[in-house]
């Protein structure tokens, strides 16, 4: 007979409704009954260490948790700006807790890496504050990322990954996805969060909820690299009703680099319906009819309830859309930046770092990183 675990029943209870889970979802995972995982909540039986074990796994804690005599405090490593009627959310997901975790960890290999490698400081990182003028941040962005989609004649697509390209070509490290760690089973709630800045002079990450309409992304991109302009780290949801100070900047700011104020006023039209204006305008910009209807929204055009609306619908169309998984080295590339990725892989080709390291860290089988990194060369 196994043995038992002597874990504490109140760190089992904590940890299963931290990870949003049932107590019939848990004993279907582990497999038993829910009247044994009741039990052993009201510390009438323990479980075995194989089913510890598995609770711990199934619950994403490390197994040592479930024998604290209290719950450990978790609080986001990142500033909250997150607002949900003007009040910030009281405790985030551990889908989010561990996608910014991730991102701090890949962000301090990189910067142990930039050791070696005689770095200097990125000379834009915290250049401005949230009281310079949205003008002269949009300016600057404008320069050092170099893209002007008219020149190029960039479509909305194009002009997008053209902004991702600069930004990581800048020095940025700029990660996509809309899962935690990989796990397509923990998507990324659009609802609790779109995006994140770590500021840093050296390595500053932005990323990118990618469960959120691809057209809404890049608002959030621009909005995030606001925050590496004006030195600021936090997570950001994108709410432009009753947002913090350093928010209501940075949607200034991407709203201005996207669609300049006074350009857009002069095309929109006040005599037809405010939706017959989105196609043209966004003709115009190259950018998005739903990130038109944003500025809309922040220039005083249209309402948040008519905004809210029309964004819902286009998200809802998107989540319904029936695609595949998607190009598994390209969406590698993406949640983990191409800058960081080129990194481990040089250092894992060279032999310097460890297949298995350089996999654990790109979250990426090792056997498939020699195909990872031909395909990033090309």
């Amino acid at each position: 007979m196994s043995q038992a675990a002597y874990v504490n029943p109140s760190l089992l209870t904590w940890s299963r409704e931290r990870a949003g889970l049932s107590t019939e979802q848990v004993a279907k995972k582990l497999p038993v009954k829910p009247d044994r995982v009741q039990e052993w909540e009201a510390g009438e039986t323990r479980p075995t260490f194989l089913q510890a074990q598995k609770w711990a796994s199934v619950a994403h804690i490390p197994f040592g948790f479930l024998f604290l005599q209290h719950p450990p405090v978790e609080k986001l490593p990142l500033p909250d700006l997150r607002t949900v009627g003007g009040i910030a959310p009281q405790r985030p997901t551990l889908e989010l807790l561990d996608t910014v975790r991730e991102a701090i960890r890949k962000q301090d290999w990189y910067l142990e890496y930039l050791q070696h490698q005689e770095y200097q400081p990125l000379a834009f990182v915290g250049r401005f504050s949230s009281r310079s003028q949205v003008a002269e941040v949009v300016d600057d962005i404008r320069r050092v990322l170099g893209v002007n989609p008219d020149i190029g004649r960039l479509d909305y697509e194009k002009y997008s990954r053209a902004l991702i390209e600069a930004a990581e070509t800048a020095g940025i490290l700029v990660m996509r996805s809309g899962t935690a760690l990989g796990n397509t089973h923990r998507k990324l709630e659009v609802s609790e969060f779109r995006g994140f800045a770590i500021s840093n002079a050296y390595a500053p990450v932005v990323f990118i909820n990618s469960s959120d309409a691809p057209t809404a992304r890049l608002f959030t991109l621009l909005h995030e690299l606001a925050h590496i302009w004006i030195g600021s780290s936090g997570v950001s949801d994108g709410n432009s009703e009753n947002g913090r100070e350093e928010e209501h900047f940075c949607n200034a700011v991407a709203g201005e680099f996207l669609a300049p104020e006074v350009q857009f006023r002069a095309l929109w039209n006040a005599d037809v319906d405010w939706q017959d204006n989105l196609a043209p305008i966004a003709t115009r910009f190259h950018i998005s009819k739903l990130a038109i209807g944003r500025r809309a929204l922040d220039l005083g055009y249209i309402s948040q309830a008519q905004y809210s609306a029309y964004y819902r619908m286009i998200l809802k169309a998107f989540q319904d859309e029936k695609g595949g998984a998607g190009d598994y080295y390209r969406n590698a590339t993406a949640k983990n930046s191409s800058r960081l990725s080129k990194a481990v892989l040089t250092e894992a080709m060279s032999g310097r770092m460890l297949l298995r390291e350089a996999g654990h860290l790109l979250g990426v089988q090792p056997a498939k990183l020699r195909t990872l990194a031909s395909k990033i060369t090309e």
